[in-house]
Order: structure tokens, then sequence, then C-alpha cells
């Protein structure tokens, strides 16, 4: 059998990579030949996840089919946001916490998706279901992304679930999961040394709506005044992605994890379709978005349902 390669989406947070390292973990007791890679490198986040509980990050790759023909995904289904040669690959597996959508396969294979904040909560599940212990420093990265993926359980996208499984993985790890969630977080919100480009694909990713292309990034931050003062070279980076890349829209949500708020900065047309989803007037090419922080539950199913419309 060939080495199975496990990965989560383009641009990966902690969910990404954090569940790549432990289901494929989980698939090497379960007897598969699985290594983890990432489709980029991590970010300031997740690197001190990963300093902090002495796990070295997956190696990155741009294809996979140079070097297996068997994949893995995690955290992500849709084809556009996967490897680039993905339709060249048999997939053997899906966890993810997302919607479904643009996803096909020529044969059958195991897939789990639930409707839980993140994807870690669900590889917990399988974990238990096989009777596999959960070594210390696995547990902490798992734990690293149900904190990361509901922004320390404030995100709506939180469920009563995310919050036992961080408990349990707390206390494997060691760890105090609110202090440590919260030191791990604000690592996270360190944007001065970013290049516009970096800033707005560093949690970025994209979603046919109707017959348009939008681009939908996130940056988390303690000022979102930081992050605005930058306007001009954010808008240009943005308009520059939309003519390489095809995208009619990019929208950047600036989301202040202490205040659980956002702002969208918006770049490309139809804009209406933002003022639509929202009921927000854009001034200066933003709007504020009281209570949002979420963009799978708050941000992607109000665009897709104005775009429809």
């Amino acid at each position: 059998m060939t080495k199975v390669l496990i990965f989560g989406h383009q641009n990966p947070d902690t969910d990404a990579i954090a569940s790549a390292i432990s289901f494929a973990y989980l698939q090497n007791k379960l007897g598969v030949n699985a290594e983890a890679v990432a489709l980029g490198e991590p970010n300031e986040e997740t690197a001190y996840a990963l300093n902090h509980f002495k796990v070295d990050a997956p190696r990155v790759v741009e294809n996979c089919a140079n070097e297996t023909t068997q994949v893995m995904l995690v955290d992500h289904n849709e084809a556009q946001q996967s490897v680039s040669d993905i339709k060249e690959l048999e997939v053997l597996a899906v966890v993810d916490h997302h919607r479904i959508a643009n996803f096909e396969t020529a044969n059958p294979l195991y897939y789990r998706a639930e409707p839980v904040g993140c994807t870690n909560t669900i590889i917990l599940k399988i974990f238990k279901e096989h009777g596999i212990d959960i070594p210390k420093e696995i547990a902490g990265m798992m734990l690293s992304a149900i904190v990361s993926d509901s922004l320390l359980f404030k995100s709506p996208t939180c469920t009563d679930e995310d919050v036992k499984a961080a408990k349990e993985l707390a206390e494997i790890a060691g760890v105090d999961m609110e202090s440590y969630g919260l030191e791990m977080l604000k690592a996270g919100t360190n944007l001065s040394t970013k290049t516009a480009v970096e800033l707005i694909n560093a949690d970025a990713k994209t979603f046919p709506m109707a017959d348009k292309s939008v681009r939908i990034g996130q940056v988390n931050t303690v000022d979102v005044n930081d992050v605005l003062a930058r306007q001009s070279e954010l808008e240009e980076a943005m308009a520059k992605e939309n003519a390489d890349n095809g995208f009619d829209l990019f929208v950047l949500v600036i989301t202040n994890i202490l205040d659980s708020d956002s702002v969208i900065l918006v770049v490309g047309e139809p804009k209406e379709k933002i003022e639509a989803a929202f009921n927000v007037t854009l001034e200066n090419n933003t709007a504020e978005l009281a209570g949002v922080v979420s963009r799978k539950k708050q941000v992607v199913p109000p665009l897709t349902n104005a775009f429809n419309a």
C-alpha cells in the first residue's frame, strides 16, 4: 500500500494543521501508512501551539500525485480549497465540519461530517470509537484547534460537544484551557510583520456563489483600527488578487477576538450583494458586523443566499 497523505485546506489554520496531525496519528495506529502534510506554512497562532507542545510542523506540499495515489482530507471537502491535483487522486476519507460542495468521488469512501465547531471534536470521537489513547502532545494540538475555531468558545459555531471535548483534551494535555487558549489566540494577532498580501491570504477561502467567485479572508486582531490603518494597501492587494485569480469579489473579515465583532472590507463587484446579505450600507468599502465572528456560520450562508436571490 502506498503512503496515504493527509492534509487540511489551503492557507491552513490551526484546525487544518492539527487535524492532519491527529488523524494521521490515528490512521497509523489503525495500520495505515499515513503522513500528515500541509498545503501551506503554519500561521503564528499554529506555530505557537506547535512550539508549546513540541510537535513538528507537517511538511508543505504543492501537489500529491507525484508521490501517492491516495489521500485523506480533513477540515475541508471543496475541491477549490484542496490540493491542486486533487482530481488525480483517490480520496479515501474525509473528516470535516463545513458545508459539502463541489465534491465527488469515483469510489466509496469514509465520510464523517458533523455540525460541530471543529474537526478535532469529531476526530476525538473517532479515537474513542477505536479505543486508542491520545498522547499528551497530540491532545494539546487538538485542544488548540478547538480553541482556535471557537475563538475560545465565543463563536456561534461552538457547540456543547466542542466545550466538552476541549475540557477532556486539556486534561490530557495538562494545560488550563482558558489561560493557554487566550495566549495562543493573542499569538495569532501579531500582524505588524505581515505584508498586505500575506495578511489578506493568511486565512482565505474561495467560494462559488451563483455565477461569481467570492474570496473571503479573515484576520483576527485585538484592535480593528490597527488593520484598517493599512486599508489602502490592503485594497490594492485585494484588487490584484481579484485580477490575477478571477475573483469577482474579495471580502476581508477583520475580527476583534476580545469584543467578538467584525468589520468587513470589500473590493470588487457586486457590492450590493454584500449590503443585502448583512443589511448594511458600505462606507469607504467597509461596514461593521456586530456579533459576527464566524465565516462558516455568519458570513458564507447569508452571502450565498444573497447571491442566489
